[in-house]
């Protein structure tokens, strides 16, 4: 019998759960009774900071721990269990009681069906947080309640409580992550300056290139400083396309367009290309062997036998296999999903709020008559063609805001302007969801409503626990009428469903042509 059993993301098997042998994201048994083991070593770990102060190296331990299990990060059983071991030695630094502090994750995938949902909801947030908190820590920033909050959740999933006790945490996990999303967006914005609209070449050109992937803006900075001079022209991939926005990156002259469409074509996209890729977070997916030597990893990203950039962030090899491989000869021209040359990005809170009086104006004397966020991660499941489907036969007299991989299903297409705005805005990554909060606080400010009565509406793409983390964000708020697909999380129970949908009117997908007609009516 298969001792592996996970949930957490949205391709999984059946709707139901990966058992077996091999997950659908390709993660192997012994990696998931791994990350298990890691989850139930970071719960003693959180049972023993409630009684000694945790330390700064504590902290990163935790974060760090929690990152390593999100979906297609890490596929390196020697790199997890060094993870173990990290977070066993900040619990002994902390208390000499024995290792029966840890939790047996089996306790948790035996519990009660809502009990379990609910546990799965605080667990999986917390993932997703993780990730933001430590893209904000690798650029020095913290927050104590966001890491204190951690050790707080992590207790809850390991404790004997009621859904009564639950809830509460459940929605404190949202509004906690909608803190942490604020510290990244400072960490970003104070470090390489306010995003600014900018349209990004989807062409390679000829010479040695590096492509990079993931979301971890300091890691491109690096490699931009050490590629300087040397010939070598850097793409972005995935959730790294936003970065060209920033000014004090936008700024290297090497920095110079997009590769490929969105991370789950990455098998395909990256065969035998004549580059080395650089992932950063995730998402990676199984590595083929028509690239296998020209992939490498750092951070927590890690998968057996790729080489991995250590804390030094000596990118040398990454350097040395892209002048070794020479790059196209001539210029290529790819294309995004549509056909499309080129894409932009760079609609974050800043820009849109600069012109608040504009958008304003265009609702009040109804040029704009609605505005959806169409956005989240996207994934290789049959049905994501609904998002690209429904953006394009969104009114005209509506505006597209969007962020996260999702985006790619739709980014380049031209969907034209109304009185000078366009009428699609990319807003980042899946951490700037924050932007869109604010975007929307600011406009139900100005109209005097809750955001709820505004001519707005959430439609959102869920693939891992990044996702989850931003969904609680905004039912922490109280926002309602949310549209989420492609497929409900296997880990949401219908009795914590049916508190979901009566609590928060969530709405899980049908077909573009009936969504649209009930929201606009």
């Amino acid at each position: 019998m298969s001792n592996m059993f996970c949930f957490q993301c949205e391709q999984t098997a059946g709707c139901k759960g990966c058992t077996g042998t091999q997950g659908v994201c390709g993660k192997k048994e012994d990696t998931a009774i791994l990350q298990d083991e890691l989850t139930g070593a970071l719960i003693g770990l959180a049972r023993v900071a409630d009684v000694s102060e945790p330390t700064s190296s504590t902290h990163r331990a935790m974060i760090e721990g929690l990152f390593t299990t999100v979906t297609n990060v890490n596929f390196d059983n020697n790199a997890v269990q060094r993870q173990i071991d990290a977070v066993r030695r900040e619990r002994k630094k902390l208390t000499s009681q024995c290792s029966s502090v840890e939790y047996d994750m089996k306790e948790l995938w035996n519990e009660s069906e809502d009990i379990r949902s609910l546990k799965s909801l605080i667990l999986f947030g917390l993932r997703g947080m993780a990730a933001y908190a430590f893209h904000a820590l690798v650029l020095g920033y913290t927050d104590n309640e966001v890491n204190q909050f951690f050790y707080k959740g992590l207790r809850a999933v390991g404790d004997d409580l009621g859904m009564d006790e639950l809830f509460p945490i459940v929605m404190e996990t949202g509004k906690v992550n909608l803190k942490c999303m604020e510290l990244l967006d400072k960490a970003n914005t104070e470090t390489y300056g306010n995003p600014i609209p900018t349209t990004v070449p989807l062409k390679i050109e000829k010479g040695p290139f590096i492509v990079i992937s993931g979301h971890d803006l300091r890691d491109l900075y690096l490699l931009l400083e050490q590629t300087k001079g040397k010939g070598i022209n850097i793409y972005t991939h995935g959730e790294m396309l936003p970065a060209h926005a920033y000014p004090k990156l936008k700024a290297y002259s090497h920095l110079k367009g997009n590769f490929g469409t969105a991370w789950q074509n990455q098998q395909k996209e990256f065969a035998n290309i004549p580059a080395p890729v650089l992932f950063t977070t995730n998402c990676l997916m199984p590595v083929k062997d028509s690239y296998r030597d020209r992939i490498f990893t750092t951070e927590v990203v890690a998968y057996p036998n790729m080489v991995h950039i250590g804390e030094d962030k000596d990118f040398t090899p990454v350097i040395e296999k892209a002048l070794e491989l020479g790059g196209y000869k001539e210029d290529k021209i790819m294309l995004g999903i549509n056909g499309g040359t080129q894409v932009t990005t760079g609609f974050g809170h800043g820009t849109v709020l600069s012109v608040a009086d504009k958008v304003v104006d265009s609702i009040k004397n109804g040029d704009i008559k609605h505005i959806f966020l169409v956005g989240g991660c996207d994934g290789a499941k049959p049905g994501r063609n609904y998002y690209t489907e429904f953006v394009k036969k969104a009114p005209k007299d509506s505006i597209i805001l969007t962020l996260a991989c999702g985006k790619y299903r739709f980014n380049d297409l031209d969907l034209g302007s109304i009185n000078g705005l366009p009428r699609l805005m990319d807003m980042g990554q899946c951490n700037d969801a924050y932007s869109a909060i604010r975007v929307a606080v600011a406009l139900a400010g100005v109209f005097k409503c809750n955001v709820n009565d505004l001519p707005l509406t959430l439609v959102l793409s869920w693939y891992e626990q990044k996702a989850v983390c931003i969904l609680l964000s905004l039912l922490s708020l109280g926002i309602k009428n949310i549209y989420i697909g492609p497929s409900l999380p296997a880990f949401i129970s219908p009795g914590v469903l049916d508190v979901l949908v009566n609590n928060y009117s969530l709405t899980p997908v049908s077909t573009p042509e009936e969504d649209l007609k009930n929201i606009l009516g």
